[in-house]
């Protein structure tokens, strides 16, 4: 019989809550026409906008191989506009994807906060994103060497 770690079973945890949270957004972004993944994207350029294509892939939740057909039908949609620069493709927002994110974000924000505040009082919240934000920083500590 296999004997689990403390931490692989940790990270089965938070990688199944990452898939099930997904598929309960997926579910609740279908009455605005959009996935969670397409969200994170629009969200994503919005905080950082102009942004290269590979800066893109590097923040969302996409793989870089999606992350090209993301934007082929993001662009497709009108919610985005590519720019290429020599070798280099800049992403942005049309007004059609600002307005997107507008009409979604307040809700997807209380839909995801009201999953946390169902199950965990504050202060487990403070701790989780405490620890959680660790973990991400470590992570991302050992991706740039």
């Amino acid at each position: 019989m296999r004997k689990n770690t403390l931490g692989s079973l940790i990270w089965l945890r938070i990688a199944r809550f990452t898939h099930q949270s997904n598929l309960l957004s997926n579910e609740f972004l279908k009455q605005f026409g959009i996935t969670a993944a397409q969200f994170d994207v629009l969200n994503q350029v919005s905080a950082s906008q102009p942004i290269t294509q590979s800066q893109l892939a590097v923040k969302v939740t996409v793989s870089e191989g999606g992350i090209s057909r993301m934007l082929t039908r993001l662009e497709k949609e009108g919610y985005i506009q590519r720019k290429q620069d020599w070798k280099t493709k800049w992403i942005t927002l049309t007004q059609k994807g600002e307005d997107k994110l507008h009409e979604v974000f307040e809700h997807q924000l209380a839909f995801q906060t009201s999953i946390l505040n169902d199950c965990l009082a504050e202060e487990e919240q403070k701790t989780l994103y405490m620890l959680v934000t660790k973990l991400q920083k470590h992570t991302e500590s050992k991706l740039e060497n």
